[in-house]
């Protein structure tokens, strides 16, 4: 495949160490059942120097002109009726304690409409607001701002998960005929007498356990995400990294590819980072595609995905291994 690096290729993941765009045009058309990700924060961050890098855009609109291009060819490779996931977040315009917010959300759900996507849920990622203060020193999220001049209180911004639809009639429905089977992913615990509600076949009215879990996934308010729940990831920071930089957190991916994905389907992740979403879409029995551009995350990523089946538990499920994969040449 044009632009590689190098990749890694086995009967569970395709990974390349390469620009997304790249990836997406050798994919064929309607053959991706889901994708999540995290896209460049509209210049919140830069990630590397590359010039093909779209942390790198002049500014906010020439961002969203070249994630435009991404956003269309992962509509093309999408499978009718399937879903994307899109982590998004507030963008804040400083940090001088007198600052505004960016709808970067929804700009890019604006973004994913004009290109053709339904949006279908919007969910909201709590944190705990000293927490956020302490890792990002915001200066209007002290305490002290409130006390001051509580006109420029800043807010302990969620995290977003939003989540478009393909137009179009599904070949194969997204079907739980006994319900969500896997465990929880979230702090919170199930009760242990719902337990032997478990893959319960009878009338799903009375599955308990199924339903327990349901009702805090469709919630749009997900407060129990554990943030620190995340793959290694600092060895592959440079030393120019941003220090604040945090992979996507696998209960967030977990509870997405439960919902709206089934055993042995092919989930792509476009900005893989150190590979978050093709590991959850690995350990789910799923098969992982991802593509990152910056080496010493894909370095990382493969460190990761060595690891997948470490304390493992018993729920894993039969893998898919006939993945027409779009690359030229060996598995590196």
């Amino acid at each position: 495949m044009a632009g590689v690096r190098t990749q890694q290729i086995t009967d569970r993941w395709a990974i390349y160490n390469a620009d997304c765009m790249d990836v997406l045009r050798a994919i064929p058309d309607d053959s991706i059942h889901a994708s999540i990700y995290s896209p460049p924060f509209g210049g919140l961050y830069n990630y590397s120097s590359d010039d093909r890098d779209l942390s790198n855009a002049r500014d906010y609109d020439e961002f969203f002109k070249h994630y435009g291009f991404v956003i269309r060819e992962k509509f093309r490779v999408t499978v009718p009726g399937r879903t994307t996931g899109v982590h998004a977040a507030l963008i804040p315009s400083g940090n001088t304690g007198k600052d505004s917010y960016v709808d970067f959300p929804g700009d890019v759900i604006r973004a994913h409409q004009a290109a053709g996507w339904e949006l279908i849920a919007r969910h909201v990622i709590w944190k705990e607001p000293l927490a956020v203060r302490n890792r990002t020193m915001a200066k209007n999220l002290a305490h002290k701002t409130i006390v001051t001049d509580a006109a420029y209180a800043g807010v302990a911004a969620p995290d977003e998960l939003l989540v478009f639809r393909k137009p179009g009639p599904s070949a194969e429905p997204i079907s739980h005929p006994v319900g969500l089977t896997s465990k929880y992913a979230g702090d919170e615990q199930v009760p242990a007498d719902l337990q032997r509600f478990r893959g319960f076949d009878g009338d799903q009215k009375a599955n308990r356990y199924s339903h327990w879990i349901w009702r805090r996934y469709a919630s749009s308010v997900w407060d129990d995400v554990r943030i620190d729940r995340v793959l290694p990831f600092r060895d592959a920071k440079d030393e120019d990294d941003e220090k604040h930089v945090h992979p996507l957190q696998l209960d967030v991916i977990e509870r997405y590819l439960d919902l709206r994905t089934l055993p042995g389907e092919r989930v792509l992740t476009p900005f893989m980072g150190v590979g978050s979403e093709v590991f959850a879409a690995v350990r789910m029995g799923r098969f992982g595609i991802g593509a990152e551009l910056k080496p010493s995350y894909f370095e990382q990523a493969i460190r990761n995905l060595a690891a997948v089946d470490e304390d493992d538990d018993s729920e894993s499920v039969a893998l898919f291994n006939d993945w027409d994969d779009p690359a030229d040449g060996d598995a590196a």
